[in-house]
């Protein structure tokens, strides 16, 4: 992802998750809120309860090809994707399938 699409300072995590508007399933928590941009933004969250380096380093490249082919970049909001352990036990088609789902319900909500 371009740096322009992310979200990197903790400030911004924080004023995200503070915000309170979530989706979840098992295997993401999806905050997202309103920003001031013309183009999306997007924190990856993978705690180290989920594996060594070299594991989460592979659930975030994952967790980035599945931001570029299901979100909808021209959307001015910012995103926020915590990955939970449920993540682990799926294969990636399942986690796709399970991020498309909570992209969905954002939009509904947001329309």
């Amino acid at each position: 992802m371009k740096k322009e699409l992310r979200v990197r300072k903790n400030e911004e995590f924080q004023r995200i998750i503070g915000k309170k508007t979530s989706v979840v399933n098992k295997q993401f928590v999806l905050y997202y809120t309103k920003n001031d941009y013309d183009h999306m933004r997007v924190g990856l969250s993978v705690s180290k309860k989920l594996g060594k380096a070299v594991v989460r380093n592979k659930i975030k490249r994952q967790v980035r090809h599945m931001v570029r082919t299901t979100f909808d970049q021209n959307k001015s909001y910012d995103y926020v994707i915590i990955v939970r352990k449920g993540f682990l036990n799926q294969t990636f088609e399942q986690n796709k399938a399970g991020l498309v789902k909570l992209v969905e319900r954002v939009q509904k909500k947001t329309v």
